[in-house]
């Protein structure tokens, strides 16, 4: 009988542990999801509006800008370096044309000039509090034809946009829109200091500039409406929609407040579907591109993204052309993201 009692006080009490590690596990899932999957406002659902001329006038911009970098120009990187000097032309004569002073931050990289491209529009009230908008311009290094149409010419194109936009405009924040070089592999994480936006996060942390928000525009062309078009790491596909027809804004833990106010702001102002998380950084796909680099240097940074490999069926190929990008739709993304740039740049109006 004694030891029958003993068997069944130890039983309960791995039971009442279990029910605790359970309670707890549960707990830490909803605190999970509500700190880092949860965002202010609601994704639009409802069919896409018809564009307004605005709007098509930018769709015509953009892929203006993605042909000239993905089919005129073509692979752009260290290894094509004829054709990465053209692209920082390009995308420097369309910045003077639209009125800015560029500044070329260069370096060599295996006795090639790498330049990254920087305009400022100096805040009015707030000039010490910095927003950098950024996109790369290079393209995969692995394969030697790839033309980085979607990864990253849509990107760049955004940025110029988004630029063009601003150029007039007088923000209570400094905003510098930068276009970085080198930030495929090999250099990407493993030769950071060989990065473009490495070298230029770090020599803002040098500088102690007050970087406030980096928004990376990374691969932003791709969406579709078709059933599973979309996938994830595990466990994100167990809370995000399985249609790839959305904008993500992502960034890790520590620029919580930049994802949730930024993807506040889309919302807000933009009839597009969107979802945004703070993830954990080593989450796959959270950290890679040039925001991870102002991590490093200790400023809050997201990327906009269709979520590249996680949807794009072209990305790193040599099929990643300008024909698979939906412009109308990345019309509309880029018009909401110019919204995003400004309440940022003016956070008392």
């Amino acid at each position: 009988m004694t030891k029958i009692l003993g068997l069944t006080l130890i039983t309960r009490k791995a039971a009442k542990r279990l029910a605790v590690f359970f309670t707890l596990f549960i707990a830490f899932l909803i605190w999970a999801y509500f700190w880092m999957i949860s965002m202010p406002g609601d994704s639009y659902t409802d069919d896409l509006l018809p564009l307004t001329q605005a709007q098509i006038d930018l769709r015509d911009s953009l892929k203006t800008d993605v042909v000239m970098l993905a089919e005129e120009i073509g692979p752009r990187g260290v290894l094509q370096s004829n054709n990465l000097a053209t692209a920082a032309h390009y995308i420097e004569q369309s910045l003077e044309a639209a009125g800015y002073e560029v500044k070329r931050q260069c370096f060599d990289v295996d006795g090639v000039n790498c330049c990254n491209l920087e305009v400022e529009i100096l805040g009015q009230t707030r000039p010490n509090e910095i927003i950098v908008v950024g996109g790369h311009y290079d393209s995969v290094l692995d394969r030697l034809n790839c033309p980085g149409a979607n990864d990253n010419a849509s990107g760049t194109a955004a940025t110029l946009a988004i630029a063009r936009e601003f150029v007039n405009r007088k923000p209570q924040r400094t905003v510098r829109f930068v276009f970085f070089v080198n930030e495929e592999p090999p250099y990407f994480q493993l030769q950071q200091e060989k990065m473009g936006s490495w070298v230029y996060a770090q020599r803002c942390k040098k500088r102690e500039e007050n970087i406030v928000a980096m928004f990376s525009l990374e691969t932003i062309g791709y969406y579709s409406d078709e059933a599973n078009s979309q996938a994830y790491p595990f466990p994100l596909g167990l809370v995000y929609p399985s249609t790839g027809n959305f904008i993500t804004f992502v960034g890790n833990v520590g620029s919580r407040q930049l994802v949730r106010e930024s993807i506040s702001s889309f919302r807000k102002h933009t009839k597009f579907p969107s979802e945004g998380g703070a993830l954990p950084g080593y989450l796959p796909g959270v950290g890679w591109s040039d925001h991870w680099s102002f991590w490093k240097a200790g400023y809050q940074g997201v990327m906009v993204t269709d979520t590249a490999p996680f949807r794009y069926p072209h990305y790193h190929k040599l099929t990643d052309t300008p024909d698979k990008l939906d412009y109308d739709r990345m019309a509309v993304v880029v018009e909401g993201l110019t919204q995003v740039v400004s309440d940022l740049a003016n956070p008392d109006e």
